[in-house]
Formats: structure tokens, C-alpha cells, sequence
């Protein structure tokens, strides 16, 4: 799954989501994670009431699943869960992304909490992968014959 963190220092979760100018994203899989890219944004991102300039943020967040923030608007994480993707506020900016990501990869080994199931079961490509090659049939009748019910 891709997670995405609002960043002024590439560190710390420290940035309002309309008004970041970098977010980056990260890779991440029960083994590990892995820095995908640094998404960088112009213009006048601090002007409030210029939904135009989330147009740019929500395209390239599209296929994430998650995107951390130091803050947000109500608009803005509207339309992110309109595209399945969760916006999660930090606690503080001073969280760090290596300490969120390391948590994650734990939290995907053991017992994810409900709103993190519910995060992965809107994104289809991560989970029905898996749903998908637990709940094959058999094909063949030599498949079928050594299935156990």
C-alpha cells in the first residue's frame, strides 16, 4: 500500500495538506518500506478558498491509501475519502514518517485496527490480491480432487 505524508522538512509530518509543497510517499508491505517519490507543489498554496489547487494533490494521490497531515480542511479530506483515500491528522509535528512507517509495517504483521482494514478493503489492488489467492477455485478436476473442505 502507498502512504503519503504532508512535509515541509522530508522528516517530520509537518505540513497543512492544501498549503504543502512536498509530499512523499513511501511503499509499504508487511516486510518493509520503501521511499517511492517526493511530490513537489507551486503556486499559492496558502490562499484559503482556492479548491483549484488541490486538484494537482488529489491526482497524484490517487492510487495511496493513506496521506498523514499536520492539518486539513474539511473540504480537502472530503474529497480525499471521495477517492478512497484516508487522511489521517499527526498527533504533533514534531511525529517523525520513519516512526509512522515503522509502526505501520509492525501494525500489517499483526491484528491492523478496524479503521485500517476499512482503509485497505477501498483500495481493491491491495487486499483482493490476497482475498483473491485465498478464495481461488480449483480448476482443474486433479485441483479440485485434492481439496480439503
Amino acid at each position: 500500500m502507498k502512504i503519503a505524508f504532508a512535509t515541509n522538512d522530508l522528516v517530520h509530518i509537518d505540513a497543512h495538506f492544501g498549503w504543502a509543497k512536498k509530499i512523499v510517499v513511501y511503499d509499504v508491505t508487511p516486510e518493509r518500506y520503501q521511499f517511492l517519490e517526493t511530490l513537489e507543489f507551486s503556486g499559492n498554496l496558502q490562499e484559503d478558498g482556492n479548491e483549484d489547487k488541490l486538484v494537482p494533490k488529489l491526482a497524484a494521490l490517487a492510487d495511496c491509501t493513506i496521506v498523514y497531515v499536520a492539518a486539513i480542511g474539511g473540504s480537502a479530506a472530503a474529497r480525499l475519502i471521495q477517492k478512497n483515500v484516508t487522511p489521517i491528522k499527526s498527533r504533533s509535528e514534531e511525529d517523525e514518517i520513519d516512526d509512522v512507517l515503522t509502526k505501520f509495517v509492525e501494525l500489517l504483521n499483526g491484528n491492523p485496527p478496524p479503521w485500517l482494514r476499512k482503509a485497505l478493503k477501498q483500495k481493491p489492488n491491495v487486499i483482493d490480491e490476497l482475498d483473491t489467492e485465498l478464495d481461488a477455485e480449483p480448476e482443474t478436476e486433479s485441483e479440485l480432487e485434492g481439496a480439503t473442505v
